[in-house]
């Protein structure tokens, strides 16, 4: 890689920082082919961007950014996943981790906070938006439904 190939590379993953509110940094090592493409499948699936790039080449980039803590996790061969939902870009990587052994979240970031495994697993645990929505939903029913019920017992009920 040249000079400007590095600079270029640079920018493109400074840019990628700046736009997104999550990265989770994982190592991939003993990842074949068809492990990192299943990889990229399922996180582009649920809005994630994955990237790999030199360790040194992503700490010139991540200076300036709201990431910039997070370089201390840059140790060894790893994987970016940059994303802005912060529930699902954990639930993916921490599925594609519970998979395949070869594949360990080292931690990650959302702004300018910095996240150990711990951390990335807990929020991989919550339910997402759509499973929250459904809960409210249900509990918002439940007492209607339960008027219905009650009614139509009434009615049902002989004179």
């Amino acid at each position: 890689m040249n000079r400007t190939e590095k600079k270029d590379a640079i920018s493109g993953l400074n840019q990628t920082f700046q736009n997104n509110d999550l990265v989770i940094i994982a190592h991939n090592n003993g990842l074949n082919a068809a492990q990192t493409d299943d990889l990229r499948r399922v996180t582009r699936a649920a809005g994630i961007t994955t990237k790999v790039a030199k360790n040194r080449l992503v700490q010139l980039a991540i200076k300036g950014t709201s990431f910039e803590a997070a370089s201390d996790l840059l140790k060894g061969p790893t994987v970016l996943l940059f994303g802005t939902d912060l529930i699902s870009g954990t639930k993916a990587a921490a599925d594609f981790a519970k998979a395949n052994p070869a594949f360990v979240i080292v931690g990650g970031a959302h702004g300018t906070k910095v996240m150990d495994v711990a951390e990335v697993n807990l929020l991989a645990s919550l339910p997402s938006m759509d499973q929250l929505r459904g809960k409210l939903v249900g509990i918002l029913q439940a007492p209607a439904a339960q008027l219905a019920r009650l009614a139509q017992a009434y009615a049902d009920k002989p004179q």
